[in-house]
This record gives C-alpha cells, structure tokens and sequence, in this order.
C-alpha cells in the first residue's frame, strides 16, 4: 500500500526472545496473544467507567462527596484521558505502539492502587485523573495494535473480539462494581486491577511487536497545551456553572478561556507539518461522520449510565449489586451484538450500520422517558435492552471506520482521534447532563420543604431521599416531593440524551460513504 514506511523493532520468537522469525502458525498464535494483551488493557480501562458508577452513591456516603465531586470522580478520569490521547497516539507512532500500551497499563495499574487507597474526595479525584493518563495510553494505541498485527478478513474478527471487549466491559462493570462494593467494599473495584494489569503486561511484553512510524516527529506539546486546557476550562465551567451561576465572572471567564485556547489550538496545529490532531480529516465527510457520531454516543448514552445508576439506587433503593444486575439487559447485549452481527461488517454499509446503532440507542432512551414517582425499574426496561442492541451494532463500526479514513502508518493519531470523541464525549456528557439535573432539581423542588432548596437539590441528587429527608429532619412529604423532582430532572436528561444519539444517527447514515475510506482511495 503506497505511503507505507513503519518500521517494527526485531519481533520476539515464540518464547518472546527477539530474534529468529516465526512459522506462520507460530505468527498466527503470537497475534492471537498480542490481541488478548491489547483487549486486557481495553477492558480495564473501559470496565473502570461503569464499575465506578455503580459505586459511586456509596462513595458518596463513606467519603462525604457533594453532587459535584461524584461528576469529577467520572469527570477526572474522562477530562484526562481526552485530553491525553491524541499524545499518546503521537508518542506511540514515534516510539512504538507496544512500549506506550505497556507503559499506560502500569501507570493505570498504579493509580488505581492510589484510588483505592484514597480517605477523601480530593484524594480519589486526584488518583482518577492519574488513571486517565494511563488510560490515555491504552486507548490510544489499542486499534492501531490491532491494525499493524492484522490484516483483511482476520483484522474484521479482531476488530469483533474488541468490539465485544468494550461491550463486555460495559456489561459486568456493574456486576463486578456491585459485587466488591457489596461484599469487600468500593476501594475493592480499583485494587480488582492489579492483577488484571501484571497479566496484561506480562503478555505484552512477550508476544506484543513494537512498530512505530519512523517519519513521526517530536511531541506537538502547543498542540497538547492548548487543547487539554482548553477541555479541561470547558468541563471545569460546565460543572461549576451552576452552584455560582451561568452569567458569573468565574464561569462567563472560564469559559471564554475555553473558546480562546481552542481557537490557539486550530491555529497552532494548521503550522504544524506533522500535527497531533490533523485537521485536514475534516476534509473526508466519512472522518466528520464518525467524528459526530462518536461523541454523540459518549455525550448522549454513556455519559447517561451515572444518571439511572444514581436513580437505580438513590430513587429506588437498590444496592450496588441489585442496581448492576438490573442495568444486565443493556450491558450484556453491548457484548452479545458484536459477535452476533460480525459478518454483517463487510455486507452492510458501515456508514448505515452506525446509523442503525445510533438510532436504536436514541429510541432506547426515549423509551426510558416517562418516569414518574412511582415508577418501578421496568419502566426502564424496554429502553435498556434498545441501547443494548444499539451500542452493540455501534461499537464496531465505529472501529473500522475509525481505521479506514488513514494511511495505515497514521493509524495511531486515529485511534487517538476517534476515541477522544468518545472519551471527550463522556466527559462533556456528565457535565452538561449534570448541570441540567440539577438546575431542574432547583427549579422543581417546593422552597417549602424546610430548607433551602440548592442545598436540598444537591443532597436529593447524590444522596437520594433518604438524605434528603436526614437534612429536613422527616418533613412531611418530603419522600414522595423529592422522589418526584428526581424523575422529572431524569426525563430532562434522557430527552437530551436521545436527540443527541439521533443526531449522531444521521451524521453517520449521511456523512459515512465507502469511497472516502483510505483502502478505496488507494486500491
């Protein structure tokens, strides 16, 4: 394929010594380990969203966090990981793609220990956002792992395996975050790491083959400086927004900065000849379409996940394990759809088969709307198994469109790309969505419930009723009254979550077409 010039360090034996090349069925077996290596990593770092979440009303309730500290304990971890990918997807392509995998998934392993250590808030937001960084660097390299180890139709069944990989790590993420936080307590569900980590490395190191793009130059840090600010200003002022008001000094400043340093950004990477983030794509409609369509999944559906767990278990009173096993019909099918559909990868339009995912998830969460006071969690059931399918047919696709709108040798700055709109997504998402279900708890909340509403909103969103009715000292009504502002602020978010999934549903059955892909330009 023209324009081709990686270059691979000596590949390891069958015993992992460099040296001497493989037999084919050796090769075959080596890439096969090198796959599970690179799913490891992909599940740790993705498992850790939605393990978190199930934990997070009882961290809220050992560690004394406020509404705003639960967005930052998902918030850190996703602002980082954002912000960090396109870096490490750079530094990958220059250094190789197997020392940045090993590299983060030690750094992830470590931090994890630090969450799990952690005695406050700070401490675990802290640690959170240092996973991130390592996060930052599986998730960057995990696709282009995959590209330079495999080609044609076995590439389509790894892109499957990682694909149910992710879908897998969405669907016992709750179980296992509800088990240990359950029986050993919430710390259990970062220290659950360290030995997943240990294995990862221990496979990569000794099956994994370095390849780097010996054209790649030095790190773009103008680039990196002014967009991790900038996100990191955007997110900052989206959950601050409301606790010291949309037309604030602090927020109208922040924000301003926000826009200011992504303007700096655009500008610094059009100088650049060898960007981190090539804004050129932006020429190739299929890069637009999978762009949208990706953080619309992240913004629209996975930033939701936080939001029905808090319901699932400070609305309705489920615990951890109870909440996860009750969020299985959605998160079992994110698993279950890739490996079902795969052969449908190379038969449909990848373009309609994204479209068809993110418009079965918009219609899951618009099923979910309606929740009132008394509602049971099967209200939500309809709506979970429509996400389910939909994530499911969504993941994959967005995998191997991600992959075909590059060379294969900048397959690491796509990876970086595509998954700082996922990741970018899920950080704006919980912000946003947040700042809505608060304001409408505010606003729907009665001011005659015997303390002050903003502080009764907070308390009613991360602790549920049963604080709210501790900080009012048993006020009559104030079960039913809070339980009632909590769904009404839920339907809100699921009704933005699903026009932001149908959005992405279009871009991606509009702007997605075969020829814009790399392999049809250059075949």
């Amino acid at each position: 394929m023209e324009g081709h010039s990686e270059r691979s360090d000596r590949p390891p034996s069958p015993t992992g010594e460099a040296g001497g090349g493989p037999s084919p069925e050796q090769g075959l077996a080596r890439r096969w380990w090198a796959l599970i290596a690179i799913c490891g990593g992909t599940f740790m770092l993705l498992v850790d969203v939605t393990i978190v979440q199930v934990a997070l009303p009882t961290i809220q309730h050992e560690l004394h966090a406020s509404f705003t500290d639960l967005q930052w304990v998902i918030d850190a971890y996703a602002l980082t990981l954002s912000a960090l990918i396109l870096t490490s997807g750079t530094l990958a392509d220059r250094i190789g793609r197997k020392r940045v995998f090993t590299g983060g998934v030690a750094f992830f392993a470590l931090a994890s220990l630090l969450c799990g250590l952690s005695g406050s808030a700070t401490v675990l937001i802290l640690g959170r956002g240092l996973q991130g960084i390592g996060g930052a660097a599986m998730f960057a390299t995990s696709l282009a792992l995959i590209a330079q180890e495999f080609q044609a139709r076995e590439r389509g069944s790894a892109i499957a395996v990682w694909g149910a990989t992710v879908g897998g790590a969405v669907a016992i993420g709750p179980l296992i975050g509800g088990a240990l936080t359950d029986a050993l307590g919430w710390q259990w569900i970062f220290f659950v790491n360290l030995p997943v980590g240990a294995a990862t490395i221990a496979i990569s190191l000794t099956r994994m083959v370095n390849v780097r793009d010996p054209d790649a130059e030095r790190l773009d840090w103008a680039g990196l400086i002014t967009f991790s600010g900038a996100l990191f200003l955007f997110i900052f002022g989206l959950l601050r927004g409301t606790d010291e008001g949309w037309r604030s000094p602090l927020i109208l400043s922040v924000l301003g900065g926000a826009a200011l340093l992504l303007c700096t950004f655009v500008a610094v990477e059009l100088r650049q000849r060898r960007p981190m983030f090539d804004l050129s794509l932006f020429r190739n409609r299929a890069f637009c379409g999978v762009s949208l369509a990706t953080f619309a999944i992240g913004a629209g559906m996975f930033a939701m996940f936080p939001y029905i767990t808090l319901y699932l278990q400070n609305a309705l009173d489920y615990s951890p394990l109870q909440g996860g096993l009750r969020l299985l019909p959605a998160t079992a099918l994110t698993f279950i759809v890739p490996l079902a559909t795969r052969r449908l990868t190379g038969k449909i339009s990848p373009g309609l088969l994204l479209g068809a995912g993110l418009g079965l998830t918009a219609l899951g969460l618009a099923a979910m709307h309606g929740l009132s006071a008394g509602s049971h969690w099967t209200a939500l059931l309809a709506g979970l198994l429509l996400t389910g399918v939909g994530i499911g047919l969504a993941n994959p696709a967005i995998a191997h469109i991600a992959l075909g709108v590059v060379p294969p040798e900048r397959s690491g700055m796509a990876s970086g790309i595509g998954n700082t709109f996922r990741i970018g997504g899920l950080a704006t998402g919980v912000a946003a969505l947040g700042a809505v279900f608060q304001h409408r708890l505010e606003t729907s909340l009665p001011a005659n419930l015997g303390a002050p509403v903003s502080r009764l909103a907070q308390t009613v969103a991360s602790g549920g009723t049963r604080a709210a009715t501790a900080l009012t000292h048993g006020h009559a009504g104030v079960i039913e009254a809070s339980l009632r502002s909590f769904t009404t602020a839920l339907n809100e978010i699921l009704v933005i979550g699903a026009v932001l999934a149908f959005i992405g549903a279009i871009a991606a059955v509009v702007l997605v077409r075969a020829r814009d892909f790399h392999a049809a330009r250059t075949a």
